[in-house]
């Protein structure tokens, strides 16, 4: 009898991203559901999803789409004149985004509302005006790899972005060789700037759910003003997106490993779910199943 490897549906998941880029990108009927330029915006989602929001967020606004806020579902703030509300769930029944969506409902003065959704026949289409349904990239692992990826894919092709090269990258990063050393790490503090903060966010979650490894996550230049204090020998900086002047030279004068590969972020982040998925193997956990984590979290009044 063959023995089932420890976090086969997030390797298998984790490893079809490139074609569920490629297949979100196509996806022209679908982006053109997003708020159309000039809207004034939110988007809000939990976990994975609101790392996502915040990169859409940065990306649309600073392409000079209009205003376009993130928020965590549960901490948004929908009373500030958005003319729409964008909602992103892999399962669809994320309670902090039902019940935001639901609690817009009725209102006189309403914005549109559109959910992006991995899971079919759920109850957040049911509430918004229009969906975003990415079933093929839905998942069965408990952590999210390709969803959220995914659904970024789509909001970055909406935005006018060529993939291409992004999805060549991630295709290479998936089988390439991963230094024993970074796999081995003592801590992983994860570096973002811009839009790519919001992966430096998620690359630091996939670490802890995976694996229970010790991670954190900043702004790359906010991290001078304290967090580097953590940085060491056996520790590791890693840098997703472009980095700010100084930072490598910083960093290895702290004896830490410095990670900064030269590729779209969301490339280096499939890297990052790579040593995710190897750190929890030897350590005999199983991804698709992590400590206190169920696929979607539902609260109870």
């Amino acid at each position: 009898m063959t023995d089932i490897p420890l976090g086969v549906h997030m390797e298998a998941e984790l490893r079809s991203q490139p074609e569920t880029w490629a297949r979100a990108a196509a996806l022209r009927e679908e982006q053109a559901l997003l708020p159309a330029s000039g809207e004034r915006i939110a988007v809000v989602g939990c976990g994975t999803s609101w790392f996502m929001a915040q990169s859409y967020a940065v990306l649309r606004e600073s392409a000079g789409h209009g205003l376009t806020d993130a928020y965590a579902a549960s901490e948004a703030v929908v009373d500030r004149d958005y003319d729409a509300i964008v909602a992103i769930s892999r399962s669809g029944t994320t309670t902090e985004v039902i019940e935001l969506v639901d609690g817009l409902r009725g209102r006189s003065r309403r914005p549109r509302t559109i959910a992006v959704v991995g899971a079919a026949g759920t109850p957040l289409p049911d509430l918004v005006d229009d969906t975003v349904l990415l079933p093929f990239a839905d998942e069965t692992s408990v952590v999210q790899t390709r969803f959220a990826t995914t659904a970024l894919a789509l909001m970055r092709a909406s935005l006018g972005h060529d993939l291409d090269a992004a999805i060549e990258q991630a295709a290479a990063a998936i089988d390439e060789d991963l230094d024993d050393a970074l796999l081995s790490a003592d801590q992983y503090s994860f570096l973002g700037a811009g839009w790519t903060i919001g992966l430096a966010h998620e690359a630091a979650l996939k670490m802890r759910e995976a694996s229970q490894s010790w991670t954190e996550s900043y702004p790359a230049k906010e991290y001078r003003h304290g967090p580097i204090a953590i940085a060491a020998p056996g520790r590791v900086t890693w840098m997703l997106g472009d980095a700010p002047a100084g930072l490598a030279q910083d960093v290895a004068a702290t004896g830490a490993r410095y990670e900064d590969a030269p590729i779209d972020g969301l490339a280096d982040l499939v890297r990052a779910q790579r040593v995710a998925l190897e750190r929890a193997r030897r350590a005999g956990l199983d991804p698709d199943r992590p400590r206190n984590l169920t696929r979607s979290v539902i609260l109870t009044s």
